[in-house]
């Protein structure tokens, strides 16, 4: 099964692709976590992915087709994948589609739809340790004390791709550029749209009934 996952940035479509990828056993393909362990590696693709990121824009494409490409042509992508984070804009789009001529289309485009308003709350608020990687939100998931990570000690920061000024950019970037991928899809008779405002349980439950056990 191929899923490709879309959503603007914070609608829970990452949480999503993890619970199916387990459901159905087949790879969680993020290029946001690519893109991460770059720059946390100082390669030359992250430093240039930083910059686009922390200004709250999408990583242009050369930089990600070849990568995503070459990714699921490997074993472990030959009973099916799930795309988090790409594509991002009908030339990606298209680009897959001639891809996987020989191989088949992506089964189905799940879309995580969450209002622009919800987005905003939903990522200013989170916060991450620095040292150890673990994730929180001010709300949601609090430390237990404020501030400092309940796993290592360290300091929680905000990321500055999760700042309220930068979340309101990307989402402007992505209605211009990502939206039109959905009618892209739909068209083709791949869309599957879902509630993204339910609990993450029900959410999951959505999407396993619309695209099968």
């Amino acid at each position: 099964m191929k899923i490709i996952m879309l959503g603007a940035p914070g609608a829970g479509k990452g949480t999503q692709a993890k619970l199916l990828s387990d459901k159905y056993s087949i790879p969680h393909i993020s290029t946001g976590d690519i893109f991460r362990a770059n720059i946390k590696e100082g390669t030359e693709l992250g430093k240039k992915a930083k910059e686009y990121m922390d200004a709250g824009a999408l990583v242009p494409d050369e930089l990600t087709v070849d990568l995503v490409i070459d990714r699921i042509g490997r074993e472990d992508c030959a009973k099916g994948y799930i795309l988090d984070g790409f594509p991002r804009t009908i030339n990606q789009a298209q680009k897959l589609t001639e891809a996987l001529a020989e191989t088949g289309d992506i089964d189905f485009a799940v879309n995580v739809d969450v209002p622009d308003e919800a987005i905003i709350d939903r990522m200013s608020g989170r916060r991450v340790c620095p040292a150890c990687g673990a994730s929180y939100h001010v709300v949601n998931i609090p430390t237990k004390v404020e501030g400092i990570c309940d796993r290592c000690g360290a300091a929680v920061i905000q990321r500055d791709d999760d700042k309220a000024e930068t979340v309101k950019k990307r989402l402007d970037v992505y209605h211009e550029q990502t939206q039109p991928l959905i009618d892209y899809y739909r068209e083709k008779g791949k869309e599957v749209e879902i509630d993204g405002t339910q609990s993450m349980e029900n959410v999951f439950t959505s999407i396993v009934e619309k695209i099968g056990e």
